[in-house]
This record gives C-alpha cells, sequence and structure tokens, in this order.
C-alpha cells in the first residue's frame, strides 16, 4: 500500500481514537457539572475528531482511485490531513486551559492576523487538497 493511502487510513483511525477518548473527556465534564455540559472547546474537539475521522476514510477512498503520481497524491493527502490535526489540537489545547468559548474572539497570545492568515491556509489546504483527489478521481470517470 502506498504512503498516501496509509497515511489518510491511519489518520482516519487516530482521529477515531482521539474522537472517543475525549467523548470520555466530555462525558466525565457532564457527570461533574450542575449543568450537565461540558465546556465548550471539549464538545468541540470532541466532535472535530469524530468528523476528521470520517473525511480522512473519504479522503483514504479518493487517493486510492487518483490517477496521479505518489507525490501529488501525498502532498494532497497531508495538506488537508495536517490541518484536520492542528484544528483538533488547538481545540483540545482550549479545552484543557478552559481560556475560552470562542478562539477567534478571546485569540489569546495568538496575533488575530496570524490567526486570521492560519484560517486562509487552512481553507486553502483542506480544500485544494481535497479537490486535487476528487479532480483525479473525476478524470479517471469521464
Amino acid at each position: 500500500m502506498k504512503l498516501p493511502v496509509l497515511l489518510a487510513l491511519f489518520s482516519s483511525g487516530g482521529f477515531l481514537l482521539i474522537g472517543l477518548l475525549t467523548g470520555v473527556w466530555k462525558y466525565w465534564h457532564m457527570m461533574g457539572s450542575d449543568e450537565g455540559t461540558a465546556p465548550t472547546y471539549v464538545n468541540v474537539a470532541h466532535r472535530a475528531a469524530l468528523l476528521y475521522s470520517f473525511a480522512s476514510l473519504v479522503i483514504y477512498e479518493f487517493v486510492q482511485r487518483s490517477p496521479f503520481s505518489t507525490t501529488v497524491n501525498l502532498i494532497a493527502v497531508v495538506a488537508p490531513i495536517l490541518f484536520f490535526a492542528i484544528a483538533v489540537g488547538s481545540y483540545i489545547t482550549h479545552g484543557l486551559l478552559g481560556d475560552t468559548d470562542n478562539q477567534f474572539r478571546d485569540s489569546g497570545i495568538i496575533n488575530p492576523t496570524v490567526l486570521r492568515g492560519s484560517m486562509w491556509a487552512l481553507i486553502v489546504a483542506e480544500i485544494g487538497g481535497f479537490s486535487v483527489l476528487f479532480i483525479g478521481v473525476i478524470l479517471t470517470l469521464v
């Protein structure tokens, strides 16, 4: 199995495991809360990790069918998955710190301009990476 395919599959499993573990963390907070709720970013980390596990599985399916070179496919897989991981990591960090319920309003030590630039990079990497794979699949079908 080629590296891009393995990376997508392992990422799917890794995100699912993180989603399950953050689910325990979320439940622990809910049980200890008078309102029965968990902090915002504990919820966000849990949900995002679960969703990214399935997004990585979709990427896995698309990269298997992509006609492009291993290098192109690797870049197309790494770009979105790297940003998925950065996002989950930041959500977990905010959940651990309990420092905000809105990372854009309360960016803390991160310069707001850097945060906005990071979001644009995320948009380009996630949409661009998957678009390459999607176009590849379309080309194999027509």
